[in-house]
């Protein structure tokens, strides 16, 4: 049986030995945003994307950086513990469709995805408390 995310203390979801991320400045104002909205009704994906945004370092808008997960980025990239490799364009939720492929930031994947670089690794909690580590193969 699962244990619910609220209940795995946060240094065994990984919060400790996270891979340096980065997030443009217009993103990360709006996902802040994002976050203090959908904190009473998704607390633990808000209190997760709280928890990136609070980390990342902010770059300018603009920035070159090709390889960068940003928003609207399309990312291909495998689950390491089911061996499953998924391509998926991280989206704002008005613009999720799963059946598209389109992941909403506010999904506790997308939040992990956000700021990571090709080749970066992450463990991200599941909805139903699993952890899994995904890794970052390419972005477009």
């Amino acid at each position: 049986m699962s244990t619910p995310l609220a209940t795995i203390p946060a240094k065994r979801r990984g919060q400790q030995k996270k891979p340096p991320i980065k997030i443009n400045k217009a993103d990360h104002e709006r996902l802040l945003k994002l976050a203090e909205v959908a904190a009473n009704r998704m607390p633990e994906v808000s209190d997760y994307l709280f928890t990136e945004l609070e980390r990342a370092r902010i770059i300018p808008v603009g920035a070159n950086t090709p390889s960068l997960v940003v928003m609207g980025s399309t990312v291909t990239f495998r689950d390491e513990q089911t061996g499953r490799t998924e391509r998926v364009t991280l989206v704002f939720p008005e613009n999720a469709n799963i059946d598209e492929k389109r992941i909403s930031v506010l999904t506790p994947i997308g939040a992990a995805l956000i700021g990571l670089s090709e080749g970066q690794s992450i463990t991200w909690p599941t909805r139903i408390g699993e952890e899994h580590r995904l890794h970052v193969i390419a972005v477009e």
